[in-house]
């Protein structure tokens, strides 16, 4: 027993960026998406939460692994060795549907604020965004590391909200593991939307900085981007167990979600959400005040989370582009212009607010835009991923490959019949 319990302490200290960026996976953008998911098409569409898991782990263990070995972010990468109208444009839309995904969370989270205090969703929304920005720019990193692994334990909140409810775990676990298609533009939609917020374009630039910010952390770098570090094949295998983890209990929470919404809301004849703390409300008739305050406060512990990270790596993007000091592991005065794009994308978010956009819709097509940027993201992964040059010896296997180029493929066609449908 003695053994066993070193042991598990070592496993969760070893548990970092992975584990953030699956739980960051599950901000109330991707929150409503899994909730929306449930209430219009029921369990038709719950066998994503499985079946993209072996393609979320594998293009994050090669985020992780680019960022482990180089020593370097995404971008700074990307501009080193592809066209810089490739890296301009891949921030551009990286950046916007960032900005549309922070604007959807600061809402959310200010309306699941509302739920379970008196405060109105203005006062709300400058309290979370003034929060929000404080934690980044003045916590320290080792602190602010610690502060996110502990938000991370709210994904909790949803698995217990889903028992709350009474489930068909028969029919449950046949949809979950027979896939349903349905070639439809609202249901190939939906799949682009879940897609699109489960493998994100945010989650490529901060798992492979923020592998780099550890490195530095743990003084194998002396500064960020500076220098190559010297990694182990055990600093690999926790890596990788880290972001396995990480993305197994992202996509726990969504298929926790969604069936709970597919439990009560669709049950119940509800044809769609208008936003992630609706989802909470609805299960109060269902669930009793318990659920909803627990859902509320999920939204509210994974937007905190999550919305950092949206910021945080639209900082690193511009901040390599450029090739201005960045890094969480810097103070303010060391990094000013990281921070700025950090504070000024979080505002931002938080003025989209102010324009009264469906925030259902806002969601749809920032999760549309992550979908459609992924697919050309991941093809540079990969090349960057197999290429000798970067990485030397610590290039993709065949199963990194073929589970890489697959997901590629599926995303690509997924997006183009979704713009194809539009128009």
């Amino acid at each position: 027993m003695s053994k066993v319990i070193p042991s598990f302490k070592h496993f969760t200290k070893s548990l970092g960026p992975g584990l953030i960026t699956g739980i960051a996976d599950d901000d109330p953008s991707g929150i409503a998406t899994y909730a929306q998911t449930g209430a219009v098409f029921g369990l038709q569409q719950v066998w994503l939460a499985l079946y993209s898991i072996p393609f979320m782990v594998v293009i994050q263990e090669m985020c992780g692994r680019i960022g482990i070995i180089t020593g370097r972010g995404l971008a700074s990468i990307i501009k080193s060795h592809y066209s810089r109208s490739v890296l301009y444009f891949s921030i551009f839309l990286l950046l916007l549907a960032n900005t549309i995904n922070i604007g959807a969370d600061l809402g959310a989270m200010a309306e699941s604020l509302r739920l379970i205090t008196p405060l109105s969703i203005g006062v709300g929304l400058l309290l979370l965004t003034a929060f929000t920005i404080f934690s980044t720019v003045i916590i320290p990193y080792k602190t602010y590391v610690k502060v996110l692994k502990w938000l991370a334990l709210t994904v909790g909140a949803y698995i217990i909200a889903a028992l709350c409810v009474h489930q068909a775990w028969g029919a449950v676990f046949q949809a979950l593991l027979t896939p349903h298609i349905e070639w439809s533009k609202e249901y190939i939609l939906n799949i682009t939307a879940m897609l699109g917020t489960t493998i994100s374009p945010y989650l490529f630039f901060w798992q492979t900085s923020e592998e780099v910010e550890e490195e530095v952390e743990h003084k194998k770098l002396r500064f960020f981007g500076r220098g190559v570090p010297k990694v182990t094949k055990h600093d690999l295998k926790e890596m990788r167990s880290d972001t396995i983890v990480g993305m197994a209990i992202s996509n726990l929470v969504a298929f926790f979600i969604i069936i709970t919404a597919s439990s009560t809301l669709h049950t119940a004849g509800t044809t769609g959400i208008a936003s992630a703390a609706q989802m909470a409300q609805a299960l109060e008739p269902f669930a009793g005040s318990f659920a909803t305050i627990l859902f509320a406060l999920g939204i509210l512990g994974t937007g905190l989370l999550a919305v950092p990270v949206l910021a945080g790596s639209a900082g690193y993007a511009l901040a390599e582009a450029f090739s201005v000091q960045e890094g969480l592991g810097k103070k303010f005065s060391q990094a000013k212009g990281f921070y700025a794009v950090i504070i000024i994308a979080t505002l931002a978010g938080a003025l989209v607010n102010v324009l009264h956009i469906d925030p259902m819709a806002m969601l749809y097509y920032s999760a549309a835009a992550n979908g459609i940027l992924a697919a050309p993201l991941m093809v540079i992964i990969l090349l960057i991923a197999n290429n000798k040059k970067i990485l030397g010896n610590n290039t993709n296997g065949v199963v990194s490959n073929i589970l890489g180029w697959t997901i590629v493929v599926l995303m690509g066609v997924v997006s183009l019949f979704t713009i194809w449908s539009f128009f």
